[in-house]
Parts: structure tokens; C-alpha cells; sequence
């Protein structure tokens, strides 16, 4: 499987995030602006992540090893466990900040700077975000759609910070004046209750993965396949065992004949294995099947 688009997508969005990360940190600490560096900080991690991600990229395309026999499929779900844990955490830290900064009496900023400052990062996040979505799609790359989403997430961050920079700036010298200390600590806490779902659902799914949890859907398609076929067969029975991990499914089969019957040449088993796979459909590049015949059932 020839991964070097994807490959080439991380590596571009690992050096535009970098600029991104360390140009938001740099003005969130000259500003002391909890939300800005909270989003270049969440930036520079991310480009940790995404290196990881193109790692894995690499080598699941490999053919395995010694002691890798089925190959480096189930590092997937779990660089995408890790990922998702750990953008889990840095947004629960960032709720944790924003408290503080508010039980503290929040700080003065200048907004007129950070509303335009926020605007040029949430115009460049949210491009990247949506061209990392289309091209997610078109190679059906769990790892692109995931770092689609690190970017939606930054470009959220951005939105919301021109929004409440914007609306303090506004206010400024009104009546409503000395609220605006607590604008900055205030969208912060938001956005991390807001984007907090986020990395939680790429956990839970990843976690299915990792647990080798059976998709429904596939497993109700082989049930389905399998059922039909042993009726137009006239097998005995049979006994289906699927999992998914990464972009590899691995489909397991065991079918219960009757000890006496023959089953022709080898030509024909394999028409059946054939006719099977056809029927249940998918990519046979990234799939596992393996389909058995037995007299015995405490071979199923």
C-alpha cells in the first residue's frame, strides 16, 4: 500500500504547524494572553503528534518482521489512543488555567492587537483544517482525519479569541469596563469545555480498536454473507470472528461440514474462498481473511 501522499500531507502540516505553535506562544507570553498560548502551546504539541503519526504512517506499509509477523497495523490505534489522551489532557489543563486566572482577577490586555492576531490564525487553521478533511477522505486516512481535527480545534481556539477580543475591545472605557480583565481567562475556560468532546470521541473510537472491539457493521455483513451461503451450500454451520485495527480488517471464518463430505479439489475450495470474499467486499490489500473448513466443532 503506497502511503507517500499521506506521508507527504503530515510532514507538511508538522512544518506549518511548528511556525503556527511557536509565533502564538511568542505573542500569548509577550501579551499575557492565557487563550493565545494556550492555542500556540497546543500547536507545538501537536507537532509532536503528528511526527508520531507519520512514524506509524511509515511503517504500516512495511511487511512486518520476526517479531511483527501480522505487521505494524495495530500501532494506528494506538498512536491515535495516545493522541487523543493527550490532547485530552492539555485541553483539561487549559480549563484548569482558565479557572485560576479567573479566581484570581483576570489581567489587562491589549485587544485590538489580539483580535487581529487572532483572525490571521483562525483564517490559516481552519484552511488547513478543511484541506487536511478533504484529503483525509480521498486516501480514507484515519491519521489526516485526526490531525484535520487538531486543526479545526486550533482554528475554534482563534475564532473564539477574536470574538471575545473583538467584543472586549468595544467595550473598553464603557461602563462595562472593569469586566474586561476576565475576557481572556473567560474564553479560554469555554473553549476547553467546548472542544473537550472532541479528542474524547477519537479516544473512545481508537479505544474500540485497540480493545479489539467487533465493528457492527462488518460484523453484521459477514454474518449476513455467511448465513446465506452455508444455506446454499448445505454446510452445517459456521462461526465468524472480526476485529478492525487501523485501516486492517481481519476476518476470521470457520465452517462446519460433515466429516464424510468430500470437498473436491483444491480448485474448488479455493472458488468458495473466492466467492466469500467477493460477497463481503472491501480492499483485499487491507484485509486479513482467513476462511476454514472442519468436520469437527470444537475446531470453530
Amino acid at each position: 500500500m503506497d502511503n507517500s501522499r499521506e506521508q507527504r500531507q503530515l510532514r507538511l502540516s508538522i512544518g506549518i504547524t511548528l511556525l503556527v505553535g511557536v509565533a502564538c506562544v511568542t505573542v500569548g507570553l509577550l501579551m499575557r494572553s492565557q487563550a493565545i498560548a494556550f492555542d500556540g502551546f497546543y500547536s507545538l504539541v501537536d507537532v509532536v503528534l503528528t511526527a508520531g503519526s507519520l512514524a506509524v504512517s511509515h511503517l504500516v506499509t512495511s511487511e512486518g518482521s520476526r517479531r511483527f509477523q501480522f505487521g505494524y497495523w495495530h500501532l494506528e490505534p494506538l498512536v491515535l489512543v495516545f493522541n487523543a489522551a493527550v490532547l485530552t489532557v492539555i485541553c483539561s489543563y487549559g480549563g484548569f488555567t482558565a479557572l485560576h486566572g479567573l479566581m484570581t482577577g483576570g489581567h489587562e490586555l491589549a485587544f485590538g492587537f489580539g483580535a487581529g492576531w487572532a483572525a490571521v490564525m483562525a483564517v490559516a487553521s481552519l484552511a488547513m483544517a478543511l484541506y487536511m478533511r478533504r484529503e483525509s477522505r480521498a486516501l480514507g486516512s484515519a491519521l489526516l482525519r485526526l490531525d484535520a481535527k487538531g486543526w479545526f480545534i486550533g482554528g475554534a481556539i482563534s475564532l473564539a479569541v477574536l470574538v471575545g477580543f473583538a467584543l472586549a475591545a468595544a467595550i473598553r472605557g464603557g461602563p462595562l469596563d472593569p469586566w474586561t480583565r476576565y475576557i481572556d481567562s473567560s474564553i479560554l475556560l469555554l473553549l476547553t469545555l467546548a472542544l473537550l468532546p472532541l479528542p474524547l470521541g477519537s479516544l473512545w473510537q481508537a479505544l474500540r480498536e485497540v480493545l479489539q472491539l467487533a465493528p457492527d457493521a462488518l460484523d453484521q455483513r459477514v454474518r449476513e454473507v455467511m448465513t446465506t451461503l452455508v444455506q446454499e451450500r448445505g454446510y452445517l454451520s459456521y462461526a465468524s470472528y472480526v476485529a478492525k485495527m487501523g485501516r486492517m480488517r481481519f476476518i476470521d471464518i470457520h465452517i462446519l461440514v460433515e466429516s464424510t463430505r468430500p470437498l473436491g479439489e483444491m480448485g474448488d475450495v479455493d472458488a468458495v474462498r473466492s466467492d466469500i470474499a467477493r460477497r463481503i467486499g472491501g480492499d483485499i490489500r487491507a484485509e486479513w481473511l482467513t476462511i476454514m473448513f472442519t468436520g469437527r466443532r470444537e475446531w470453530m
